[in-house]
């Protein structure tokens, strides 16, 4: 049981962390090149947050009781323009996150090896979880990713920095052994 325990409150601080990432990465740029697209093929970072936002209303809305596909989503429009500005984008963001959040932070360790649907098909719901885990940090690379394009100079590490990593490692091996999650020393550095 304390290991369900333990695999919810990872989970958290994992969605956390890379929510962090996200965030730290859309600060770097302007509020245009938040909707800049190299080509037809290629989505904006507004589009990419449409989406997760879009995905993740779906998945966690009713999570315990309803198909994580909901009827009233509209996947495909997730990958048109629809959001206009900063504003509209970051409460988006905000919104899909705190219906995650609000669902996690509601789940026992009893509930993980329950059944959701998605689509149809049945998963636990430990696994359900992971397949988000998968399915988030997967998009927010591609927004760390095109910020770090559009910004081309003055980036801020939002890991170890280039050429760093040397450093990095000498601070970690000078601390005592511990049981601690890595995203403690990492969303700290990230504020």
């Amino acid at each position: 049981m304390e290991t369900n325990l333990n695999f919810l409150e990872s989970s958290k601080r994992l969605f956390l962390y890379y929510k962090t990432i996200g965030e730290k990465a859309m600060e770097q740029i302007t509020p245009e090149q938040l909707f800049f697209s190299a080509n037809e093929d290629t989505n904006s970072i507004a589009v990419i947050v449409q989406h997760l936002s879009g995905n993740m209303l779906s998945r966690w809305t009713d999570f315990l009781t309803s198909d994580g596909e909901k009827e009233w989503r509209h996947r495909d429009s997730e990958f048109e323009t629809v959001l206009t500005n900063k504003e509209e984008l970051l409460n988006a963001w905000e919104k899909g996150w705190n219906c995650l959040f609000d669902t996690l932070n509601s789940l026992t360790y009893e509930q993980l090896d329950q059944t959701v649907y998605i689509r149809n098909e049945g998963h636990s719901v430990l696994d359900a979880i992971n397949r988000q885990l998968a399915h988030y940090p997967y998009h927010i690379g591609q927004i760390v990713f095109y910020a770090k394009m559009l910004k081309q100079s003055d980036w801020t590490s939002l890991s170890i920095p280039k050429n760093k990593s040397g450093d990095y490692n000498a601070d970690k091996f000078s601390k005592e052994k511990s049981n601690r999650h890595f995203t403690d020393d990492e969303l700290n550095k990230l504020k």
